[in-house]
């Protein structure tokens, strides 16, 4: 782990914001007009997609992916100025929020650039034309961090935004040597010593198929090493898998459990059930009571939540990545209220540094987090099941959700529509 990681990442809450698709206006004041919502909600990070000027070259689709970045250091006129940006940092800041922005230095835009004046910085084709790694990615073309002068020149980059924002979010960054990283961080703490480092990990499968081509990309385990955060991608297929059917919820909860085992001991996982890559929840889950304990369930685990703009609403529709596709806001459709409660319960010390075991795991998830003097207890009923039986003393306990009783009888508790989270002395 980071030498310097704080452990109270893991009662954070980080807000995920695609500005383009944010608002009507789709720039950086549009994202201001709603920070006071957002920081209503227990908001503590507030994190942006890229923001800069996007290539012109084999773009997809009429506005182009974010992740295809023409220069490292502007800003996509469309959201606004280097000032707008910074008014955007100062307003955050103003509601006790902290700003992470997205890096992104796997690849660049296919006409960048860096391309016109480094071009021997790039993979290139046996015919010198450009390449990359990923076949699909047909809209950028990869770095070579074979070449020291490509590693000055992107911790400059960061240098540069560190004098502005709080945090990074570094792209596929296992694609990236661990030692760039880990030189990168040390040199950008005497800007800024206090920035949130969070890597995008990949899944297992995409690992192993980029170093059976001959390429690399390090686990976990080894990110660990220059980063606070990583992504909770090691176990995502299990967590889709429990949706689609394909593993049990049992599957998925002991996977979360191996993780307490396998990483270091004051490990962060960001748990994100859907962003920008990935579909909405709304959109896997079977019906509403399962999307709510979901919901619930991810504030819950170990780790930081993640929360992806229009989540919030129970929008089942993710934003084109390469058009101009606004969230359709639908505050009627609402559960503000529920993230919000549990941005609160999400505070309590239990979930830094308490002892967290997976009680039960066979159609309803039942966790807890104890120390010496208290056992909180979370039940999400995500298969509506009517009892559960839990070794407990008989009695009544408050729902820190909701505030109601709950009833235990002859060590069994009749379950409902609510998730339940309440604590034992």
């Amino acid at each position: 782990m980071a030498k310097n990681t704080d452990i109270k990442l893991r009662n954070q809450i980080v807000y995920q914001v695609f500005v383009r698709q944010h608002s009507k206006t789709g720039n950086f004041q549009g994202l201001i007009d709603d920070l006071d919502r957002i920081n209503s909600l227990g908001v503590d990070i507030v994190y942006l997609l890229p923001f800069h000027k996007i290539g012109q070259k084999d773009r997809k689709g009429s506005k182009g992916s974010p992740y295809s970045i023409y220069d490292y250091y502007s800003i996509d006129p469309d959201y606004g100025t280097l000032d707008d940006f910074i008014k955007l940092k100062e307003e955050i800041h103003k509601r006790d929020m902290k700003l992470m922005i997205d890096i992104v230095f796997n690849h660049t835009s296919r006409d960048s650039i860096l391309t016109q004046t480094h071009p021997e910085w790039f993979y290139r084709n046996p015919d010198g034309t450009f390449k990359n790694r990923v076949g699909d990615w047909s809209d950028i073309t990869d770095l070579d961090f074979n070449n020291r002068d490509v590693w000055e020149y992107l911790i400059t980059v960061l240098k540069y935004w560190a004098q502005y924002v709080d945090g990074f979010r570094c792209d596929v960054a296992p694609l990236l040597p661990i030692d760039f990283w880990i030189e990168a961080r040390e040199k950008v703490s005497v800007i800024n010593p206090n920035l949130i480092w969070l890597t995008e990990s990949v899944e297992l499968g995409f690992i192993k198929y980029l170093r059976d081509i001959g390429f690399d990309a390090s686990t976990d385990s080894q990110m660990y090493e220059a980063f606070d955060v990583c992504y909770d991608y090691d176990i995502y297929s299990f967590m889709n898998g429990y949706l689609n059917h394909s593993n049990s919820l049992e599957r998925y909860l002991y996977e979360i459990w191996r993780q307490e085992a396998v990483y270091p001991k004051n490990y962060v996982k960001l748990r994100s059930f859907e962003n920008h890559d990935q579909e909405r929840l709304a959109s896997k889950t079977k019906d509403e009571n399962q999307l709510i304990h979901m919901t619930a369930l991810q504030f819950f685990l170990r780790g930081m939540p993640m929360i992806y703009a229009g989540q919030e609403h129970k929008i089942s529709k993710r934003p084109d990545l390469f058009e101009i596709d606004p969230i359709q806001w639908n505050k009627e459709n609402s559960i503000e209220p529920l993230i919000q409660k549990l941005a609160q319960i999400k505070k309590d010390p239990l979930f830094i540094n308490g002892i967290f075991e997976v009680v039960k795991s066979k159609d309803v998830a039942v966790l807890s987090y104890k120390n010496d003097k208290e056992t909180m207890y979370g039940i999400f009923n995500l298969e509506n099941i009517n009892e559960i039986d839990l070794n407990i003393k008989d009695g009544s306990y408050l729902n820190l959700i909701n505030d109601e009783n709950i009833e235990v009888r002859n060590q069994k508790i009749k379950l409902n529509q609510n998730p339940i989270i309440f604590k034992v002395k």
